[in-house]
Order: structure tokens, then sequence, then C-alpha cells
């Protein structure tokens, strides 16, 4: 049976703001329901540990999807969701593939988080599927400055800079995904329309560009698997 480990942010704070972020939901629960059809198990994480905050935004009625509404019902997923283990208990070497759902909260601690890093280090150098959603692929920048191979010369997508303008949070963030992911050597692209469905795949690295992706992502990643 093969095993996902979801990495979920811990972060709540945007910047020049006192707007709330965190997982955005239905990045997390359209993927883990992929994956729980699937049969897979799959182990959710966080850098504190314990329940991760949710983006407020992503729990309006036009945000809503059938996930979403499918895991407030589900009490195992609840249940998981309020008790996520710490990313430093945490080895490459139980896992089959990582996956990371966005929300703006990632921009603030998957970014620079040490475990954060290390893992995605032990599945690259391990030769496992990593995938990344939205704002999750910022959880990949560390890891690329220790080692380059998994950006540089990958197709990536992600959050887009248009997109940043369009929902009005370019001002309370600490820096442009996309820029960054450019800057590490990684061949950015983003949908023409902005928020429909973007994914790239790129040997074992699954991205994704906002929520309409996550399901396909997750999709990408069960063939890979």
């Amino acid at each position: 049976m093969k095993k996902i480990l979801i990495i979920l942010t811990s972060h709540s704070e945007l910047v020049n703001t006192d707007s709330k972020t965190g997982v955005w939901l239905g990045e997390f629960t359209d993927p883990y329901y992929e994956f729980i059809d699937k049969g897979y198990t799959v182990t959710l994480a966080s850098p504190k540990g314990g329940k991760p905050p949710v983006d407020p935004r992503s729990e309006l009625t036009e945000n809503i999807t059938s996930s979403n509404r499918r895991f407030k019902k589900d009490e195992a997923a609840q249940r998981g969701f309020e008790f996520t283990q710490k990313l430093s208990d945490l080895s490459a070497d139980d896992f089959d593939a990582i996956f990371f759902p966005g929300g703006h909260g990632p921009m603030g601690d998957l970014a620079t988080d040490e475990d954060t890093a290390r893992l995605v280090v032990e599945f690259f150098n391990q030769d496992k599927p990593i995938a990344a959603i939205c704002h999750g692929p910022a959880a990949l920048l560390t890891a690329a400055t220790e080692a380059p191979e998994l950006l540089q010369g990958k197709e990536v997508t992600a959050f887009s800079n248009t997109e940043e303008k369009m929902v009005g949070l370019r001002d309370n963030i600490p820096f442009s995904l996309e820029d960054r992911l450019k800057t590490l050597g990684a061949h950015y692209s983003s949908a023409t329309i902005p928020f429909t469905s973007r994914v790239k795949v790129s040997g074992k690295l699954v991205t994704g560009q906002n929520p309409a992706s996550a399901e396909k992502a997750a999709k990408e990643l069960i063939k890979l698997l």
C-alpha cells in the first residue's frame, strides 16, 4: 500500500494586514480524497504539529468543493487534521511520495523551514515523487539551494504574479513565488486564463498553479506512483 505524506502550513499571518491565511482547504481535501479513494495511506504533518490554520476565504461558499463538504463529515479526516505530526519526527524513508497543498501560509513557513527542506531533499535524493500546488511550491525553495537539480531546468507552475494582483494580496506576501522559481532555474509557465487549471509534470516533480489544479495534480502524482 502506497504511503503519501501531506505537509500543511502552520503559518497564518500575512504581511501588512490583519487578514489571516493558512491552508487553502480545497487544495488539501481534493488531493486527500484522491489518495484515500485509491487506497493509499495518508499522513498529515506540519512544522508545528497539531491543527493547521485554514485560510478563511477557502471556506466561503463560492470556494467550497464537494471534497470540502465530505471532509466536514469525515471524523477520521478531521481527527488527522486536528493532530498533524511534527515534521521534525518524520523521514522520507517511511513514505512513497510527498504533497504540498497551498494557501498563502507556505510562503511564511515552508519556504524557509529546515525540516521541510530536509524532507524535500530526502525525497529528491531517493527519486520519490514530489508534488506541490498553488503556493505549495514555496516549500521547494530552500531545498533547491541545497539540491539545485530539484528545480533547475524543470517545467513548473505555481500561483502567478497576475493571480496575486487579482486577489489583491501582492503587497501582503514576503516575495513573488513565480519570480523566485525562475531565479532558481525553473522553467515557469502559467495558464493563459488566470485561475484555470494548469499542471506540469517534470520527471518526478508535479506542480499545479492554483486551487483549480489540485485534483489533477493529485491524479498526476498517482500516475507516477
